[in-house]
């Protein structure tokens, strides 16, 4: 069965479509979605059922950590244990393309963060539309790249699409996109920064730093 193809405003997300969204997360569904990075996939972060059947799309294990989207700098500091020195560089970096891993809180469950660190990825996108989708859900939501591990890295929204109609529950698109790419990944989990992957956002990061 083919997912229903939701087109969002990019700049002005239509309030009725969102909701439909949202309800579809609470539900336990898996979405295909826009973020500032790229397509992402997604689902809300309590649901176990849902994150395995996203593990199964990627074919991730169990003992990879996912990274989930946050909708403000307050919001992170629900879901990890944030230091005084992380939360300056956090602050002035989000939002934007950056995941940061942190040591996760009670409220991330097991089964979304790495086993053996306890930690997670977290970001906050500057997404109008990702927004509109944390505001309504008031919750965090799962968002890993959307590839497939028998396919070479898509460029072309439509192939995208096309390619994950049949795998998710809701793909939803836009009347244009704009991507920076892949995140730049920072590692707090530490008394210092660690750089684990540069990405978009690393002339930012190295302004802040100089």
């Amino acid at each position: 069965m083919s997912a229903l193809q939701l087109n969002i405003h990019r700049k002005n997300p239509e309030a009725n479509k969102i909701l439909k969204v949202v309800d579809a997360l609470r539900d336990g569904a898996v979405i295909l979605y826009p973020t500032d990075t790229q397509f992402t996939l997604g689902c809300a972060l309590s649901n176990k059922e849902a994150i395995s059947r996203l593990r199964a799309i990627r074919k991730l294990p169990e003992s990879q950590s996912l990274t989930f989207l946050c909708d403000s700098l307050s919001n992170v500091s629900e879901f990890a244990k944030v230091s005084d020195d992380a939360y300056k560089l956090i602050k002035r970096l989000v939002p934007g393309p950056f995941t940061f891993i942190l040591p996760a809180s009670k409220l991330v469950p097991r089964f979304a963060q790495n086993p053996k660190r306890l930690t997670a990825g977290i970001r906050v996108p500057e997404n109008i539309l990702s927004q509109a989708l944390l505001k309504s859900l008031e919750a965090p939501i799962i968002s890993i790249s959307a590839k497939l591990p028998d396919r070479a890295v898509m460029s072309d929204p439509n192939e995208i699409l096309e390619a994950f109609s049949k795998l998710v529950d809701i793909a939803v698109s836009s009347d244009e996109y704009e991507f920076a790419g892949e995140s730049t990944i920072v590692d707090l989990t530490g008394d210092t920064y660690e750089i684990i992957r540069e990405g978009a956002g690393m002339q930012k990061l190295k302004d802040f730093l100089l």
